[in-house]
Formats: structure tokens, sequence, C-alpha cells
């Protein structure tokens, strides 16, 4: 079996088996992804690159804890989930905390094949336009699922948030990027 047939977790196993070199096939896999999520997450790209590498690095360090019975992708996202994080709250020097009115909301999770499709299409061009004014928790939200192409379950376990939190924070900026986007209309008809 070739290095490229083989699964992320297969990879995984023979690495927790001794063979480190593998380890290099992850990076080249999720190195232009990693950078890419970072660059939409982030508006300072300047340290991208060395955050991505403590990815990789924390990622090799914990590699013998990941069970090869789930997603690689899911752990190692959720790893760069937390170095972005960390990221942001140097660029803004504020911290993310306090509470989260999304968790406290019941939002029932329904995603459409056909639905999705048309909706995917329409957010790469809200995207486009004003990704960067949303607040980070939709901000990131939006790029996971739209960009990134993850799941609402996916993003669960990226974000170690409930999936109906998820689908709330989705949906939320979804509308805060039509908003953003109806603003500018009004703006460019005015000149």
């Amino acid at each position: 079996m070739t290095d490229m047939s083989q699964t992320d977790e297969e990879i995984v196993l023979l690495i927790q088996q001794g063979d480190k070199e593998k380890f290099g096939i992850l990076m080249e896999r999720y190195d232009v992804k990693l950078s890419r999520y970072g660059k939409k997450f982030l508006s300072n790209n300047d340290n991208i690159n060395d955050i991505v590498q403590d990815v990789f690095i924390h990622t090799f360090e914990n590699i013998n804890n990941f069970d090869t019975s789930l997603k690689f992708s899911s752990w190692i996202y959720r790893i760069a989930h937390n170095a972005f994080v960390n990221g942001l709250k140097k660029q803004q020097k504020a911290p993310l905390l306090g509470l989260d009115l999304d968790t406290l909301v019941s939002h029932t999770v329904y995603e459409d094949p056909v639905h999705q499709e048309k909706e995917y299409e329409e957010m790469k061009r809200l995207i486009a336009v004003g990704l960067d004014q949303l607040k980070p928790k939709y901000k990131e939200a939006i790029i996971l699922h739209y960009l990134e192409e993850f799941s609402y379950k996916e993003i669960s376990d990226i974000l170690q948030i409930p999936t109906s939190t998820v689908g709330i924070r989705v949906m939320r900026g979804r509308e805060a990027l039509k908003k953003v986007y109806e603003k500018l209309n009004i703006h460019l008809d005015h000149e």
C-alpha cells in the first residue's frame, strides 16, 4: 500500500508503532489546509506559519494519545483551533472568555444536501465580502463549515461544543454575513 492510498488513521497507527518518518506525510496533507484555516481565522497573517508549525509539534508530541478509531482530521483541527484562538487572543489583547449565549439556546440540526449545495454557493460569495467583520465564534463556525467543509458533528468535535450550538453559530454567522453584504450593496448603490 502506498503512502497516498493510506488513510490518516492508518498512517498514525504506523507512527504509533515506531515509524516516526511517516509524520511527514501528515504534515504534507495538512500544511496547506491548516494555513488556509489560519488565514481565514486570524486577521494578522504574519504568525500563521509559526502557529501551524506549533500545531504539528503538538500533534507529533501527542500522537500516541490519538485513538485511531476516530477521525484524525477532527483531532488535528481541534489542536489548530486552540492554537489559532490563542493567536487571536494575542492579536486582540483581550480574552474571549465569558458567557456564550449560543450554548443556552436549543437548535435542531438539519442538513439537507440539495439545500446545502445552494447555500454553499451563496455563502462563498458572502464570505468573500464580510468574513473579517464577524465575531470570532461565528467566523470559526463559518470557516469550518463552508470553507473547510466539515459537518456539524465534526465541527462539534473540533470546537468541543454541542452540535446544536454549531448549528446556531452557523445560522447566526450566515445572518450576520447577509447583513454585512446588504450594507455594502446599499453603500455601493449610493456612490
